[in-house]
């Protein structure tokens, strides 16, 4: 049973992995063999049954003479036309005998059940039968006088030879018909269509086109021949869709390239003078004023400032560069031990937050990575103090270090109030802040998360955030063979 359901399912395979106007070929053949075989049918059946009409027609006309002849000499005396037989039967009951000299074959039953059925009946029977030796015949059997009855047979063979170069001629006509329909459908199939065939070339040049493009455009448009109404309604529809499309690209192409032009140069030209300010911070230390703890005050304030908008800067522009993909990538990769850059950030962390618990769990053993070591400590400074700004002060914050076979995974958990649901989804957003009434001073630029996941997505790792009152975990996963 599975061997012959192989090639089926081979066949079922390749009939639906072939072209849109093959399959529609096949389906009309289909259809037209199916219709071919009901007419054949309809008419082979209405043929033979004329013909065997006809020749019962015949029978009557020949038992006529044939039913005088035995009532006057009680048998036939006129020979029976070729190949057919004659018999005259006396029945009495259920029985018939045959009456000689009579035209018979060998072995006359068929005729002799015929001519005891007619005993019962009151008109002329008409039956089929195969007579051993001699093919199909046509009996008919009619009353000569009450107790005597004719039987007649006819053979068949001329009708079923009939039958036969009819049905050869059928299977002839309808098979070079079904043929000459699949080809030449075929061909007006396939000019029928192209015009899908060309929108499909069409979707393959915008497929083939590199819409990561800045000044992206989809200059290709579906121009082709006319294939009828619904034809016309869908070219224009996905020409329409085209055109759509290719606004929507250049006005993203335009944002973005707005975005990224307005980062870039705002970093490149506000660093200059911010490097003044600190300069002149620097130089007025030096300089002779009245009240030197006042100026001392401000200086401390504007260098302060200063460094803080310096970080800003910084984070934008690196950013910036994440985002643009640049041939040469902001990251300096190197073999790094995970576990030392994570004891590193422990360390500075509780030297800048002294009243904050901090817990460090990391192998014994190095977790060595291919990463930029310098953007891997920023990603874990910037987690560390996010869990600061936005905890209470004394809330325990835990380090985990972790890895198995394929990652290398760092978490960073406290036992702060959590993040509430409708903020977790933006948290990596630049500039979102959970908590709108925070300051600069207190809760941050909103950018250390936002730059957290660029750096991990850059190194081809993922960072995810799970939240709940009491627990909040960062978790940041780095392949071990990137």
């Amino acid at each position: 049973m599975i061997r012959p359901a192989r090639p089926v399912r081979r066949l079922w395979r390749a009939y639906h992995g072939s072209r849109l106007g093959t399959r529609l070929a096949l389906g009309l053949g289909a259809l037209s063999l199916l219709a071919f075989a009901v007419v054949g049918t309809a008419l082979t059946t209405y043929m033979r049954d004329y013909l065997e009409a006809r020749l019962v027609d015949q029978m009557k006309l020949a038992q006529v003479v044939q039913t005088k002849d035995a009532a006057e000499h009680g048998t036939v005396q006129r020979k029976p036309y070729y190949g057919w037989y004659t018999a005259v039967y006396d029945v009495s009951g259920s029985s018939a005998d045959l009456r000689k000299p009579a035209e018979v074959p060998s072995d006359p039953g068929a005729l002799t059940a015929l001519a005891e059925e007619m005993a019962d009946a009151d008109e002329d029977i008409t039956r089929t039968v195969r007579i051993d030796g001699r093919g199909p015949y046509l009996l008919r059997a009619c009353e000569v006088e009450p107790g005597v009855v004719l039987v007649s047979a006819a053979p068949l063979g001329d009708v079923e030879n009939t039958m036969d170069h009819l049905i050869a001629v059928q299977v002839v006509a309808f098979g070079l018909a079904l043929l000459a329909l699949v080809v030449f459908g075929r061909r007006m199939l396939r000019r029928g269509l192209q015009p899908l065939s060309d929108m499909a070339h069409t979707a393959h040049g915008i497929a083939s086109h590199d819409l990561t493009e800045s000044a992206a455009r989809l200059p290709l448009r579906d121009s082709g021949r006319d294939g009828g109404r619904e034809v016309a309604e869908l070219r224009t529809a996905f020409n329409a869709m085209l055109e759509h499309i290719d606004d929507s690209l250049a006005v993203r192409a335009e944002a973005e390239r707005r975005l990224r032009r307005f980062v870039a140069d705002a970093s490149h030209e506000l660093r200059t003078p911010l490097m003044s300010v600190r300069g002149y911070a620097d130089l007025f230390q030096y300089a002779a004023a009245n009240e030197p703890g006042e100026r001392e005050k401000h200086l401390a304030r504007l260098r302060a400032e200063a460094a803080r908008m310096g970080v800003l800067l910084d984070d934008l522009l690196l950013l910036a560069r994440l985002d643009a993909a640049e041939v040469e990538t902001p990251l300096r990769m190197a073999d790094t031990d995970l576990t030392d850059l994570a004891r590193q950030a422990a360390d500075a962390f509780r030297a800048s937050h002294p009243g904050r618990p901090l817990t460090l769990t990391a192998p014994a053993e190095p977790v060595r990575l291919r990463l930029d070591p310098q953007r891997i400590r920023q990603v874990l400074d910037n987690l560390l103090t996010n869990a600061a700004v936005h905890t209470p002060p004394g809330t325990e914050v835990t380090l985990r270090v972790t890895h198995d076979t394929q990652t290398a995974r760092v978490e960073v958990a406290d036992a702060g109030p959590g993040i509430p649901p409708a903020d977790r989804a933006r948290v990596f957003d630049r500039f979102y802040r959970v908590d709108k009434a925070r300051t600069r001073d207190r809760g941050g630029s909103g950018l250390g998360l936002a730059v957290v996941r660029s750096l991990v997505l850059a190194h081809g790792g993922t960072v995810e955030l799970d939240s709940e009152p009491g627990a909040t975990v960062f978790s940041v996963t780095l392949p071990l063979n990137p």
